[in-house]
């Protein structure tokens, strides 16, 4: 019977050592950062306001922006030149909160080093007025 005892502590205590390192593996993998290195492209911009009205877009006051999106309540996007691809993000200090946004729309005014930044409200649009702006633009995310 001291044999049986001997035998059965001895493997509870190898289950618990067994346990107890898997455990702490699993801590150890999981408590090492995770790194994401996105690269970011940081250049000046003149950067103006649009809305969808007549007043903004002229004839192509549809409702739907060059990539094909439709317009809805609350967006947020930019207008970029053709050199930054449709669904590039990218981060326009003092619009959407410093949040990323997405180029969804081209312009025949938007050349070079401009962006529009889009408003569902006119008057917003004209608030905004023109700013002078270091654009962080998000590669490869």
């Amino acid at each position: 019977m001291d044999n049986l005892r001997r035998v059965v502590k001895t493997l509870m205590i190898a289950l618990i050592v067994v346990v107890l390192v898997s455990y702490a593996r699993g801590i150890k993998e999981k408590s090492e950062p995770v790194v994401k290195f996105v690269p970011v492209k940081i250049a000046g911009y003149r950067v103006s306001a649009y809305c969808p009205c007549e007043k903004c877009c002229g004839k192509w006051a549809d409702g739907m922006t060059a990539s094909g999106y439709k317009i809805q309540p609350g967006d947020r996007f930019v207008a970029a030149p053709s050199e930054i691809p449709f669904g590039t993000k990218v981060i326009v200090p003092g619009y959407n909160n410093d949040r990323p946004v997405e180029v969804r729309d081209r312009g025949g005014a938007i050349k070079g080093n401009r962006l529009d930044v889009f408003f569902n409200d006119h008057q917003e649009a004209v608030n905004w007025g023109i700013k002078y702006l270091d654009v962080r633009i998000i590669e490869g995310e």
